[in-house]
Formats: C-alpha cells, sequence, structure tokens
C-alpha cells in the first residue's frame, strides 16, 4: 500500500503546465478516500482553475494505485464531524444537529452540492481513472466532460449492500443506460473499463502505463480549441441533460437516498444498515470483475 503523504503534504496537489491544470487527489494509503478535507481540496484546486486564464483544460488524477475509492467511511481521517466553510449551499452546518437534519445537511453540502457545483466549472475537466472508481469515486469521475480509463480500472456503486439506492449524485441513468444502471446497482458487481468504454461511460481505454500521456495529450488537444467555444458547447450539453431530467432527478433520489438512511439508523445498527469497510470489502469479493 502507498504511504500517505506526510502532514504538510496537501490531501489534493494542484499543477499547471500550460494550458493544462492538474488536480490530484493525495490520499493514495487510502485509495484516495474522500474525506471533508479533499473535498474542501477539491474545490479549492477547482475555483483556482476557473479564475487562472491561463488555463484551458482541468485534469482530475488520483495518486497511486486508485482513482477514489469514494467516501471515507473508516480511514483515521474521517472527519464527517468536524465544520468547514460551506460554499455548495445555503444549508446550515450539520456539526452540533442530529439524526436525518445532521446527515442531509452535511451531504447536501459535501456531496451532492458539491458535485453539482463541480460540473458547472465553465471549462472541460478530463478525469484520469485507474483502479478503483468506487461509489463516491463515480461521482467525482461523472461530473467531468470526459473520461480516459486504464485498462485495470473498474467501477462499481455497491451501496445498495448497505439498503441506500445509489450515491448522492445519482447519475446513473444518464451517464449509462437504464438496464446498465440497474444492473450496476442490483449487483453491486464491478464493471470494467471496457465494459465501461462499451456502454459510453469512458471515453478511452489506455494501458496502465500510459494513462497520465493519453490523457495529458487528449487535455492539450481539447485546449487548442477556443475557451469561449468550450465554454459554451459544455454548457449546452450540461442544459440538454438538465432538459432529460437530470437536474429534477438528482433531487428525486438523493431524498430516497436519505429516507434509505433513516430506515436503517430505526431499524439497523446505524444509517449504513451496519455495513463498514471490512464488510463492504468481503461482500464485493462475491462480484464478478
Amino acid at each position: 500500500m502507498p504511504p500517505d503523504p506526510p502532514p504538510d503534504e496537501p490531501v489534493v496537489r494542484y499543477e499547471r503546465a500550460g494550458p493544462v491544470a492538474t488536480v490530484t487527489m493525495n490520499r493514495p494509503a487510502y485509495r484516495n478516500a474522500q474525506n471533508s478535507a479533499m473535498t474542501y481540496a477539491l474545490d479549492d484546486a477547482f475555483a483556482a482553475a476557473a479564475a487562472d486564464d491561463a488555463v484551458k483544460v482541468v485534469v482530475l488524477a488520483g495518486a497511486g494505485d486508485h482513482f477514489s475509492a469514494g467516501h471515507d467511511i473508516g480511514s483515521p481521517g474521517r472527519d464527517a464531524h468536524v465544520s468547514f466553510e460551506r460554499r455548495a449551499g445555503l444549508w446550515w452546518d450539520h456539526v452540533g444537529r442530529a439524526g436525518a437534519e445532521a446527515r442531509f445537511a452535511r451531504e447536501s453540502e459535501v456531496y451532492l452540492g458539491m458535485c453539482r457545483r463541480w460540473r458547472e466549472l465553465p471549462k472541460p475537466v478530463l478525469a484520469a481513472v485507474q483502479g478503483a472508481c468506487v461509489a463516491g469515486g463515480l461521482m467525482l469521475a461523472w461530473v467531468c466532460d470526459l473520461v480516459v480509463a486504464s485498462e485495470d480500472a473498474f467501477f462499481a456503486d455497491p451501496v445498495v449492500r448497505m439498503g441506500v439506492p445509489g450515491v448522492e449524485y445519482f447519475a446513473h441513468p444518464w451517464v449509462m443506460p437504464p438496464r446498465v444502471a440497474r444492473e450496476l446497482l442490483y449487483t453491486g458487481d464491478r464493471m470494467s473499463a471496457r465494459r465501461a468504454y462499451e456502454v459510453g461511460m469512458v471515453n478511452r481505454v489506455v494501458p496502465r502505463a500510459d494513462l497520465a500521456a493519453e490523457t495529458a495529450a487528449l487535455a492539450l488537444r481539447v485546449a487548442r480549441m477556443p475557451r469561449m467555444g468550450l465554454a459554451l458547447a459544455k454548457r449546452a450539453v450540461n442544459q440538454a441533460e438538465d432538459l432529460q431530467g437530470l437536474h429534477g432527478g438528482l433531487d428525486a433520489a438523493f431524498a430516497l437516498h436519505h429516507l434509505a438512511h433513516a430506515h436503517n439508523a430505526e431499524t439497523c445498527a446505524d444509517p449504513l444498515g451496519g455495513m463498514d469497510v471490512k464488510a463492504m470489502k468481503e461482500e464485493g469479493r462475491e462480484g464478478g470483475p
């Protein structure tokens, strides 16, 4: 397992080379599991890229062997109890609240709200995905405009095992055909990079050793286009998705997501249905590659 960065190294790295800014999640020891510190650091990085006139395209990557294993539900850096300055919406702070109020307020901000905010970044964003892209990792890839995956990448949303209908940014039926989305959710199995390419969720599949170079080359190709043209084209596609029901669908699924958490809290050990990282991994071993 790669070591986590030392305390003085950021959980998100930001670098610019010519017209391309690269934003790298940097918790490799925990497969880039997303705690709140990472979420707000990602927001800082995306805001910096948006404000920098020299940047025309953004690449989102993950350090180490995996893109992202999803939300942090068990690492020593889990910080769901910590307050951060809110940016994605006007819900009040979750800290000090109880029950569904606390969970709904937090996830409205750090999950659904942040993903919607990043989707509207007016510059193309490319995801470079290797290894695990699971649950919350899917959300990060889905808000990107293009996805380049390595041959060893895999995609999964196994949270139905918790009794929850899917991750908070529920874009499944828009990024893949509905029947494929149902299979992904109903089984919790992994989807290979090749299968993700076949169903249109991934743009390109490349050897692992070529992932960074191939993503950079595509980013530079996109960066040759006029900045305003790219921004308007992105907005046009986003608006088309919203007219196809994405925006309202996200709200409806988010409500069901929190109904599931509340149900779990009343009938199970906790709002996650008694599932922890170990249990999720053990269940996942039954799934296909």
